[in-house]
């Protein structure tokens, strides 16, 4: 921490050799703005962009033992600061928008031209059904223990389970070892996955999700199942390039579906890719970037 702080401190004194100053979620790990406010003073333009509500105080056990070096509260001025604020979606816009008037909605986006699904080999003709996260996101993951309980019972060994982000998790019963993400293996771990799941709970802190995950099962021409929670309705259209499901009952029905079916896995593969190469590539929104960059550079800074 101390390295970062220097190296913050560096950042501001060349900030001045810079039109640009781009801020992802926070300059600094801890409840500080100290160096959004001194970039905001530098002459160049800052971006502040995020795509999680992280303004409320969303605890995991593996962040717990340092919460209270963070201060949540402090992201509407990170947000002031900023001369102009993306925001993954309009729950986040809206929330952002209280502090800045210049927000824009730019989606989360995928490099489609790297999210190419990979040949794997598999020891067996299992359908894996897959859920993609992270150590913080790991808990949203129990959410689906229900319905996979349901699916085990009915298809055996015909399925099996793969959880990518979590290397120490574990669930006997389900016949789960998690894999730890690595950028390197993380196309060709998700290649391996025939059904992907985003279950999430309906609260605030979900809201602010962007889609990251079920976006990149698309990517790949995985089939996709997203809890009907913040973006995940407006990026899937249910039954033709993917599927929302509340209860256990709508989950296990829709993955049984898509069991039995190749057929429909294929086709609902291929319209995910397709939506994500229309709407969420970097390709369909690289435009907005770049205007929205012309713009902050041909308007002088008061």
């Amino acid at each position: 921490m101390f390295r970062k702080f220097q190296l913050r401190q560096r950042d501001i004194r060349r900030a001045r050799n810079f039109d640009l100053v781009f801020i992802a979620r926070e300059a600094f790990m801890t409840g500080t703005t100290r160096f959004e406010k001194a970039f905001s003073k530098s002459g160049a333009r800052v971006v502040y962009d995020f795509d999680d509500a992280i303004w409320l105080n969303d605890t995991s056990d593996a962040n717990k033992l340092f919460a209270w070096l963070k201060k949540p509260e402090k992201i509407e001025k990170s947000i002031a600061y900023a001369d102009l604020v993306f925001a993954g979606n309009r729950y986040l816009a809206d929330y952002a928008s209280q502090f800045n008037n210049n927000v824009m909605l730019v989606p989360t986006t995928i490099d489609t031209n790297e999210y190419l699904k990979q040949e794997v080999i598999k020891p067996n003709d299992r359908i894996v059904i897959g859920w993609s996260g992270s150590l913080t996101t790991i808990k949203h993951f129990e959410f689906a223990t229900p319905f996979l309980k349901k699916l085990k019972e009915r298809f055996g060994k015909k399925i099996e389970f793969k959880v990518i982000g979590d290397g120490t998790y574990r669930h006997e019963e389900l016949g789960i070892q998690g894999i730890a993400w690595s950028k390197r293996d993380e196309v060709k771990e998700l290649s391996g996955i025939d059904i992907g799941i985003m279950p999430l709970p309906d609260d605030p802190w979900a809201k602010g999700k962007c889609g990251l995950k079920g976006l990149q099962y698309m990517a790949l021409g995985i089939p996709t199942i997203m809890s009907p929670v913040g973006v995940n309705s407006e990026i899937i259209q249910h039954g033709n390039n993917g599927f929302l499901a509340t209860d256990t009952e709508e989950w296990v029905d829709i993955i049984s579906s898509l069991i039995a079916n190749e057929e429909l896995r294929i086709r609902i593969g291929q319209a995910a890719r397709n939506t994500v190469i229309d709407k969420y590539s970097v390709i369909a929104n690289r435009e907005l970037y770049l205007k929205a960059f012309d713009a902050l550079l041909n308007n002088p800074k008061a």
